[in-house]
């Protein structure tokens, strides 16, 4: 969830752990929520711009899966 301990840098263990069980005991509906808001916050984050900017240029360069194989690649087929 948290890549390179960008967040965990600022964030003392203990702050870190006392996150983790409150957003455990959330309702399924709520960690939804959560993990939504969590998910914007990295893609508004210039690593997170950079990354889908270096995914969108691989796909234009072809670099492209299909669905069913992306799947198979997964363990899901």
């Amino acid at each position: 969830m948290i890549e390179n301990g960008a967040l965990l840098s600022s964030m003392t263990a203990s702050i870190e752990l006392d996150l983790k069980q409150r957003l455990s005991r959330l309702s399924e509906r709520d960690r939804l929520a959560m993990s939504s808001y969590l998910l914007r916050l990295k893609h508004q984050s210039k690593n997170g711009r950079e990354g889908i900017s270096k995914l969108m240029k691989e796909m234009d360069a072809g670099k492209k899966i299909g669905l069913s194989k992306l799947a198979d690649d997964l363990g899901h087929g």
